[in-house]
This record gives C-alpha cells, structure tokens and sequence, in this order.
C-alpha cells in the first residue's frame, strides 16, 4: 500500500475516533451515520456496506490520513482537503461555518490540549514511521474495553489525566455523531494550546428537535391585528408621530398589521410552515438553543483511564458500571470537570470595522448599544431574536421601570420644589433661626462639651424643611400607588410580549426544562451510590434527601445568620465611630469647628458605611453562591431561585441596615440630661439633630444610593471588563511574540468569541435594580429626589448593560422564558415593605405628627407659632451627674441654670420631675393611629389599582382567542380537504370496477390480469 494512499477505517461506536490524540484530526469532519443527510458537495464516497451493520455495531467513519504534508491531491478527489485551499478562512467566513464554507457553526466546544516541544516536527515524523508498526498501534483495542495496555507498547511519556480527558471527549463526541449533529475539530489556532470543535445542527435535527421542544414557529397562515377605530386610532397616530425621532431604525420595531400564525412545529405537518428558505427558518438563536439541549442531554459514561490491574481495574469496572447507571456526564458535567474549558454559540459577526457584512449584532451596537441613542426606545424585539426571551424580558422590565420612573421625578421634583419655595415661610424653622428667642441647649456630650443656642442650628432646620414637609406625606401615597401601578403596567406588557414572541401556554416546557438534574446533584448522587455499594447496599433510584442536605443546611443557617450579625457589628462600628469622633471635635476651641460637628461626623460615616457595603455586596455574593453550591440543589431552576433568595437577603440587610438604624433607632434610647444611657459605660447614645433624624436620613440616603450606583453599577462594570479585556490583550501579545507565523493569520469567530468574558447570568443586573427600587420606595418620604437620580441612572445603566451584552460577554444560549421569575415576587414584596416603612418614617421619624397633635389639640391661636418651645423639655443643671457638667460653664458668656432638650418630660419644678408627660403619650397615640390609618388606606388603594386594572390587555386576549379559532379553521380545513380527496379516490376506483364488470366474458378472460390489477387497487389506497 503506497504511504501516502488515504484509508477508511471503522471504528466501534463507544471509541470512535480511535486511539490518536486529538492534535491528528486537523479539520477533519466527522459525518453522521446516515450520510444521505449530508449534502453531496461536502460528503464523502463510502461504500454502501456501512448502511446494513447493525444499530449495536454503527460506529464513525474517520478518515487517517498518512502523512498529509505530502499529499498533492486535486480539490475533487476529497472535500476533507478543504484546509489546503488558497484562502479557506474566506471561503468559511473567518469561523461562522464550516470548511466547506456552507454548513453554519451552531456551537462551539473548547478544549485545552497539550501540544508536544518539538511541534510540528515531531508529529510528522511520527506520521513517516513504518507502516506495519502504526497499522499494529491502531488495531489496539481503547483503554477501558477489557484488555489492558503495557507502558512498553504504549506512548512512553502519558499524561493520564489529559488521556482521561481526551478519551471522554471522544465518547462524548462520537455520541453528538449519532444524535445526527455534524462536527469539525480546528487545532490550527492562533491560541496556543486551545482546540475548538465546531457543532453544526443538519436540517433533520433542527426539525426532530423543534418538535420535540415543541417550538412555536411561524406558519403560511397570515392574519389581520386589531386596529383601533375613531377617536383611539387618530390619539395613537399622533403619538407615533410625535415619538418617531425616538423610535429605534430597525424593521423588528415597526408597528404591524399583520402577524403569521404560530404553531408547534412538526415534521407530520411541515406542509402548514413556510419552508421556502429553510437556512432561515430556523434563526442563529433558535439553532443554538436546539443544540444545546442536544448537548445537555447527551451523555459520555466512560470511566477513569486506568493503567493498573487487579484491584485497581475492578474499582475502575466497578465505577464505570455505576457512571452508566446513575452517573451520566453531558455538558455541564464535562465543563464542571475540565473536559471542556467552554462551551458557547458564536456571535453574528463583527460589530466594528471596516467591510463589515451587516449583522444583527452590529445592528444592535448601532441601535441599542450606544451612548449616543440613550433618548431612543430599546429595540426589544430585536433583542429578543439575538439574545432570546429570558434576556429580552430583562431588558423590557428595565425599560418599562425607567419609563415608570419619569412620571415619579417629576412629583419628586415638584415636592422639592415645594420644600424650597415654602422654607422662608416654615414657622418652626423660623423660630429656630430666631436670635431673639435665645434658647439655650443642654451639652451634647459630658464634660468636653458646653452649652449651645439652638439658632446655631438653623441651617440644619432650613434644610430639614426641604423634606420634611405636609408635601412629602402626599408623595409617599403616591409612590404607594405608583409601585402597584407599575406592577400591573409591567404585567399587562408582559403579556403583550408573551403575544407577540409566541410564548403563550409555555408552561409544559417549562416543566421539562425544570426538571433537568444539575451535573453537581448527578456526582452527589454518584458518590451516595458508590458509598452504598462498598456497603453491599441496593443503590437503585438513589437521590439526595434532607438527611444527606443536612449539614449544607445548618452551614447556611450559621453562615447567614453570622453575616446578618456582621453587618450588624459594622453599623454599631460607624455607631461608635460617630459617637468618639463627635466628642473629639467638640473639643476644638474654634465656634466653626464646633458649629460643623454634627455634618463632618454625619458625612464622613456615611462615606465609610458606603465603602463598607459595596465591599460586603461582592462578598456576600460569593458566599451567597459558595452556600448554594454546598446544598447541591436538583434543577438549575432550583439553584438559581435559591441563590437570588440567599443574595438578596445578604444583600439587603447589608444595604438598608445603615438607614433603618438612623430612621428607627438614633435618638429613640438617649435617656436625658443627668440620665443618659452610655455605651460601655464611656460613650453616650448620639441624639438626633434639633430639627429631627429625616435630615440625616435623607443624607445617608442619598450618599449611599448615588455612591453605590456611580462606583458599584457603573465604574465597577465598565472598568473591570476593560481591566480584564487589557490583561486578556497582554497575555495574547506575550503569546504572539512566541509565535509570529500565528499572529499574521487573522482570528476565526470562535477565537475572538473566546476571548470575551462568559455570561454569568442575569442575577447580578436584577439584584442591582431590585435594591435600587427598594432606595426609590422603600424611604421615599425622607428623599424625594431618589426616583430622579434613579432614572439618571438606568438612562446610563440600559445602555451599558446592552454594549456589554453586545461587545464584552460571549454570546448567552438563549433561554425561553414567559415572565421575571422569582424578581417579580420580590417586587411586590418590596413595594408592600415600602408602604409600612414609609408609615413609620413620617409618623415617627418626622415631626409631622408632632406639628399636627400641637396645631389642632395645644396651639392658642391656631398657628405653629410656638411649637419648637413645646417640643423642648427643661433641665436643671444643678442635676448633673457627678463627673458630667461642662468644663466651661461659661462658654456662652453667661452662667446657665436651665438648659433645654428635645422630649416631652416634666419640668424640674414639677412634683414627677423629668417624667414623661402626656403630651408624649397623645403623640404616641397620634403616631399609631397615623401608621394604622395610612397603611390600611394606601393598601386598600393599592389592591383597587390592582383589581381595576386587567392583568392581559383587552385587544391582546382578543387576539389569543382569534389566533385559536383561525387554528382550529386551517386544520378543518385540512381534513376536509383529506376527506374530499378519500371520497374522489373512492368514486374513482368505483368507477374503474363498474367499468371491469360491464367488459365482455371473452374480453374479461382475457383482460383478467386486469381485473385483478382493478380489484387491488382499493388495498392500495
């Protein structure tokens, strides 16, 4: 046999690619068994006798090709000769397909190999050894098949963990072969030590796995959208002109008229499909997602490669049994173990450059992932037909909560504006800033600091009036109601989407998609199992039960409850922190310095609690997600809603905590002058400023809200992607001056698809926006101004979340999805936490209440003329404790005998002195009934919105209905059609006898082959 003749070999099913290692197979396609189903100009000549094996001996074909450097042969003879074209990285569109330039790359698999020092050399050298010694190589049986392997025969230098790897990658890409997808390995790559192999889905499996998916695809059918009629059609006319500058130019956004009919796709009835252009049928997202549920359900149960013998062979048989009974590796089970490095469907093409081919992905750059298109409306559903449903509903959400909040600002706005306009005219604040009122205030804190005039603090109590004023109580009713309005404005266009992308009645693939075991619970299970057996147990059906969860359960209850406790030392931290920073400036003998206390301390807090909880957030992230993995849930579905659930508690406790401990709790457990409550028996309990705690509140908030959003949702995911992307570049660069023959070559798709950062889901974009609403509702009354910054901020967000979709993450495998899950949940939790809290802000944190119970029950003239008098108690210093009386008596320049503080007590010429009055106690009551009143009230409102708004949208559930009656009439029409062409069938044939019967004796004995032929044609039919 001449050396450089080209050999078809056969190959068993469970090793089909043989023993050679997978640096051999350099652009070689591995064809299906059926090769009537590959295309002529890319199959191959094989002799028919491989069609007749049977179904237990079908194995691959493979091409060895001996010494291929020096083969000469004529592009016709083999299309496997494709490489050695002129230009083949033109010919496949730089990776977007195959060799052969015609079938499209659907997946892409990665994989780490290790090349030999020697290179290129050595390997053709191995390839020019005598032919007798390969031939006696290749007729070896594969390790794991019964005979075993001596180091002596074998390849000398054996890394067994990379054969291990390279032995189940065969397996498991032999399996892909016969599940019918169409492969070809590209070791050739300018990624030193990076294999891809590229995945083609053919038009049969496309179709067989749309059925079984039961995708929903666009049929011949085309039907007429409800229009509006009269005076609503004229109103929407005008809206579209208006709102045409800022509608995206792209044709998926225009409004339609008409819509194709949907149905589950089947083979059966692919007569009903419009298949004119079936390289179009199917679209790059829709092939990704069909194989990627091949590739899940695609198992290799090959075993450890093992060398050894004796014991150690039976332990290797005896965890090769058990892998193939309960322990299966498909995709996430190899990338989990290093098989795969990576596993993801290619982007469209380029986004940037110079002749570059149009694409969806440059068409989203343009329209979508730009700065400059920030005012323009999201092209959704273009969005949807790249990324797929889960990820177009996410953005979706956003837009409709970023259109939602404008309406918010502007009330915000108007409230501030209010707030302004109104504080020369504050009663109260004006008494405060009132030199001639001369009210003299009892030490903030003991010995270090004197006594003070309340008119040192009225710039504090100007800037309280700004939000604390009757004009932020209305808009805490209406961001009540503007949260529910929202939650059914997002229902009622989420069906509208359902709708339009085909989702309706979903819920039956959702079931099997749930259902999918994850390949962490797969090894779990496999471990119990093997436990069970070394036990001489009956293992049959094993599954992970509470019993086996048990310790991952109380690992995560002690592990949240010791960061909940964490993030409380922190705050009661920043608490101490206050307190002795505040004692020591008060110290500074300059009025300025003493005068700017309570804002240094407040502002430099609040500045450390934000650094504190953007440093926790990521944190708590992975531990978030460490406690998840450790309880090995069954289903993705299971993980990921456990997950959200861990990382938001974390999350939120770890954000708001700092804010309920200056709404609720500062000021509330001080004591008074000459009975103070200390902190280790050194520091005293802060107080709240003259004014009230709803300035300091609205600083922290504000602080914490615009810190975490700059630093945490922008710099944060625009600098560590470029960071990252930069040290990608100086690794490759570092590659490519130890390479210079690959660098001159230009990137195939996958390899710069490669290089970009792997889509970690949409938890952490939810998560961010969640918090922020909980910063919009959840202590709005303190900080009118949040619903604007937050709309400032998803202008920004919206877009660089899109060009990081677009340009910095791999392409995401397209999931379908008819709702937000388990956010929307959360959503209306928060918004329902947000009516109690915002209750017990302005009742308790504010002086709203207080002004109202002293205007309407203790007011002489019906004014808040004296109402700052009336809040402040008296003290008598001669009560001091021992140890506590200012040093500097004297430090406003005359002797103080009283001095006053913020309660309501009994003065000290009272018989009950320094109790607590009845005025607190009618405040009291007058708060609780205030919290009772208006969390009954916004509710019952709330839930009316909710009832009186319809959760599908009238012309929608109109066209649902008018979608399944025109179903129901195409396939009545269908079989009637069948039964006109049985009856046309019947009368023929019933013709043709009559026509049998009426010929002559003679002419009928001589005819009878005839007769015969007329009589079996009803079988036949």
């Amino acid at each position: 046999m001449d050396k450089d003749e080209i050999h078809l070999r056969r190959l068993p099913a469970a090793a089909p690619w043989g023993p050679h290692g997978d640096s051999e197979f350099h652009g070689v396609d591995f064809l299906p068994e059926d090769l009537s189903e590959v295309p002529e100009e890319t199959g191959m000549r094989v002799n028919k006798k491989y069609s007749c094996l049977p179904a237990e001996e079908k194995g691959i074909h493979i091409i060895n090709i001996r010494a291929i450097e020096d083969i000469g042969y004529d592009q016709h003879e083999s299309t496997l000769l494709n490489s050695l074209s002129k230009n083949p990285d033109a010919d496949c569109k730089y990776g977007l397909y195959f060799r052969d330039g015609k079938r499209k790359v659907d997946y892409i698999l990665v994989y780490h190999y290790k090349k030999s020092s020697a290179g290129k050399t050595l390997s053709r050298r191995a390839q020019q050894n005598d032919s007798s010694v390969r031939s006696t190589k290749q007729d070896q049986p594969l390790p794991g098949k019964g005979v075993q392997l001596e180091m002596g025969e074998s390849e000398p230098h054996m890394d067994y963990h990379e054969d291990d790897k390279r032995f189940r990658r065969e397996e498991y890409e032999g399996n892909l072969v016969e599940a019918g997808l169409e492969l070809e390995r590209d070791e050739d790559t300018k990624i030193h030590g990076i294999g891809f192999v590229k995945i083609h889905a053919p038009w049969n499996v496309l179709c067989r796995e749309a059925e079984f998916l039961k995708l929903k695809m666009p049929t011949k059918k085309m039907y007429q959208i409800n229009q509006t009629h009269g005076l609503l059609k004229k109103i929407n006319s005008v809206i579209q002109k208006i709102t045409e500058p800022i509608q995206p130019k792209v044709a998926e956004h225009k409004p339609q008229t008409v819509k194709r009919l949907s149905y589950p796709f089947s083979r059966e009835k692919q007569h009903l499909f419009d298949l004119s252009d079936k390289d179009s049928f199917f679209d790059s997202k829709t092939r990704s997602t069909i194989v990627y549920e091949i590739l899940k359900r695609t198992t290799c149960t090959k075993a450890k490669y093992s060398m050894g013998k004796g014991e150690g062979r039976k332990k290797e048989t005896t965890l090769l049994n058990k892998r193939r009974k309960c322990g299966k590796y498909g995709i996430t089970s190899l990338l989990a173990n290093g098989v795969y490095s990576a596993a993801y469907p290619l982007h469209d093409g380029d986004y940037e450059g110079e002749n570059v081919e149009p694409n969806d992905r440059k068409l989203l750059c343009e329209e979508w992932a730009s700065y400059g298109v920030f005012y323009k409306y999201q092209p959704i559903d273009l969005v949807r037909k790249y990324f797929g449903e889960k990820i177009g509903l996410y953005f979706a959400w956003l837009g409709v909560y970023t259109q939602m909040l404008i309406p918010a600002s502007i009330v915000g706005i108007i409230v501030f504006l209010y707030g302004c306009a109104t504080v020369d005219e504050n009663i109260p604040s004006m008494e405060m800033c009132d030199q001639r009122n001369n009210i003299t205030m009892c030490p903030l804190c003991d010995r270090t600091c004197s006594y003070w005039k309340m008119s040192s603090a009225c710039a504090t109590a100007r800037a309280s009036h700004l939000f604390d004023n009757p004009a932020t109580v209305f808009f805490s009713v209406f961001m009540a109601l503007w949260a529910a309005t929202f939650m059914e404005h997002w229902k009622r266009k989420q069906m509208r989407l359902n709708y339009r992308w085909d989702l309706t009645g979903f819920e039956e693939e959702e079931e099997a998609v749930k259902d999918h075991p994850r390949a962490e619970y797969e090894a779990k299970v496999l471990e119990k199992s093997l436990r069970k057996e070394h036990k001489h147990k009956e293992t049959d059906k094993e599954k992970l039960t509470w019993k086996d969860r048990f310790p991952a359960y109380l690992t995560n209850f002690v592990g949240i409850i010791f960061m909940v406790g964490l993030t409380f030392a922190i705050v009661f931290g920043v608490i101490i922190y206050r307190i002795s920073t505040a004692a020591a400036l008060a110290i500074s003998s300059t009025p300025s310095g003493r005068s700017s206390v309570r804002v240094t301390v407040t502002a430099t807090a609040v500045i450390i609690n934000l650094v504190v909880i953007i440093i926790l957030d990521e944190v708590y992230g992975c531990i978030a997600r460490w406690l998840t993995q450790i309880e090995v849930p069954k289903t993705d579905k299971n993980f990921e809603e456990r997950l959200i659930f861990k990382a938001f508690l974390l999350k939120f406790v770890n954000a708001y905590t700092p804010i309920f401990y200056v709404a609720f709790f500062k000021g509330r457990f001080v004591g008074r002058p000459g009975d103070y409550v200390y902190i280790f028996h050194s520091f005293r309990m802060e107080e709240c400023a003259p004014g009230g705690c709803l300035m300091e509140l609205c600083i922290q908030l504000s602080i914490i809200m615009l810190g975490k959003q700059l630093i945490q949702n922008n710099l944060f995911e625009i600098g560590i992607p470029k960071m990252k992307k930069f040290i990608r570049y100086l690794k490759l660069k570092r590659r490519r001056s130890l390479d210079h023959e690959e660098h001159m070559k230009k990137k195939q798709r996958y390899e710069v698809d490669y290089n970009l950062e792997p889509f970690a889901g949409l938890t952490p974009e939810y998560m961010e926006m969640i918090i922020q609403f909980g910063f919009v509702t959840l202590f709005v009354a303190s900080f009118p101004l949040a619903p604007l910054f937050a709309l400032l901020n998803n202008i920004i967000e919206i877009r660089l979340d899109a060009k990081k979709f677009v340009t910095e993450l791999r392409r995401p495998v397209a999931v379908r999805a008819k709702d937000i899950g388990i956010w929307y949940n959360i959503l209306r939790g928060i918004g329902k936490l947000a009516v109690i809290i915002n209750a017990f802000v302005i009742s308790f944190t504010s002086d709203f209440i207080p002004r109202l119970v002293y205007l309407y029950m203790y007011s002489e003239n019906g004014t808040m003329h004296g109402f700052v008098n009336h809040t402040l108690s008296s003290f008598n210093v001669s009560d001091f404790q021992a140890g506590t009386a200012p040093n500097d008596p004297l430090d406003l320049g005359y002797e103080v005998q009283i001095c006053r503080y913020k309660d309501y007590r009994e003065p000290p010429w009272s018989e009950n002195k320094y109790d607590i009055s009845k005025d607190f106690w009618a405040v009291l009551a007058a708060r609780l009934a205030f919290v009772i009143v208006f969390q009954n009230l916004v509710m019952f409102m709330s839930d009316f919105v909710d009832w009186i708004i319809p959760d599908i949208p009238k012309d929608i559930s109109q066209q649902i209905h008018k979608e399944k009656v025109l179903m129901v009439e195409v396939f009545m029409r269908e079989e009637q059609g069948k039964l006109h062409m049985l009856e046309t069938w019947k009368d023929k044939d019933k013709r043709k006898g009559e026509n049998c019967n009426n010929h002559s004796p003679r002419l009928s004995r001589s005819h009878s082959g005839s007769l015969s032929s007329c009589h079996s044609y009803p079988l036949d039919v």
